[in-house]
Order: structure tokens, then sequence, then C-alpha cells
């Protein structure tokens, strides 16, 4: 039998969509770090997942995909509380093609593409006021017309080397099981808790 832990997330993440306490089970800590190496996180939203890696967006020039660009490994979390469950992921980073990029945006709500258009994600602002306005003038100078997507808004995608899978357990003795990427196949560990 093979081993697919990329399957086994898919199945996680489906009962974590089905379950009503979890209201977004696409929610996950992106932890990358500096070229000095000093680490920050933050959630984002998985939009695509498959063998190839997990997929979020984002504005490129951000403090995330300034780390990204330096630096470009980063490890995610998600964590289904209400299942008892949680899912690391550890790889390498790589930024999406335009083409990939441009469909995601496409298929995003205008008022999001205004805002991806409008935001310089992580640079300072001299008030919520101001950030709105540039949203709102935005919106009038393209009443009609097509939002583009910003050069610096794209994607990235975290190639998995390393994959956790952990069950919560009674009296602190959970599951783990690691599955890392070698040679083209994955094998599995069982780590104790």
């Amino acid at each position: 039998m093979s081993i697919d832990p990329i399957a086994r997330f898919h199945r996680w993440f489906a009962a974590a969509r089905r379950h009503d306490a979890i209201p977004q089970p696409e929610a996950m800590t992106l932890a990358t770090a500096d070229r000095r190496g000093r680490p920050s996180a933050r959630l984002v939203l998985l939009k695509h997942a498959d063998a190839d890696g997990f997929v979020f967006y984002t504005n490129a020039d951000s403090r995330k995909g300034d780390e990204l660009l330096v630096n470009p490994y980063a490890a995610l979390v998600f964590h289904w509380q209400p299942l008892g469950r949680q899912v690391r992921v550890e790889g390498r980073v790589v930024q999406v093609a335009d083409a990939e990029a441009d469909a995601y945006w496409a298929t995003r709500p205008r008022d999001s593409q205004l805002g991806g258009a409008a935001s310089t994600q992580s640079a300072p602002v001299a008030s919520r006021a101001a950030l709105l306005a540039r949203w709102h003038a935005l919106a009038r100078r393209l009443r009609g017309k097509p939002v583009p997507r910003p050069p610096h808004w794209t994607g990235f995608r975290v190639t998995p080397e390393v994959i956790e899978f952990w069950t919560q357990r009674p009296y602190r003795m959970h599951d783990r099981e690691v599955f890392r990427r070698w040679r083209g196949k994955w094998k599995a560990t069982r780590l104790q808790p």
C-alpha cells in the first residue's frame, strides 16, 4: 500500500469543512523567517492543495512576501480543535505562475479585488479613513471595468517536505505520525507525544 499524506490531508480537511464548529477550516498559521532567521507567524487562507503543494495568496511586497523571497522556506499549521486534529507542513516555497495568480484573482469578489489593489500591505498608513478613501477612489475609477491584478499580488506554494498529523488522545498520549519526502517517496514515522 502506498503512503499518501496528501490524500490523508484531504480527508481530514473535508471532515473539518463538514464540522459546524469550525467556521474557517482553511485558516492556517504561516511561519516564515527573515534573512537573519528571525521568525514571524500569521494566519492566511489555504486556497488549493495537491501533490505539488499548499497554495495561498498575498501581497509579495508585504512582510511575509519579503521574508519568503529572501528565505524561501515556510511552515504551516492547521488546527481543528473541535476534531482534536492538527496538521503541520514544512517545505520550500515558490511563487505561483502569473497565469495561476490571474486565474485565482478572477474568482475573487470584486470588493476583495479592490481591497487587494488598494492596500500596500504591511506599509504604514495615516489612518483607517485614509485606507478606505483609497479603496473608494479605486472603486470609482474602475466602475464598470475589471479590477486588474496588481503585479505584487500573487500566490505562494509550499512544497511539502514534511507533513505531520497529530490526533488528540486522553492522558496527553496523542498520536503523531510524520511523513518525510525522500527521493520522491514518502516515509512515515510514528512519534511519541
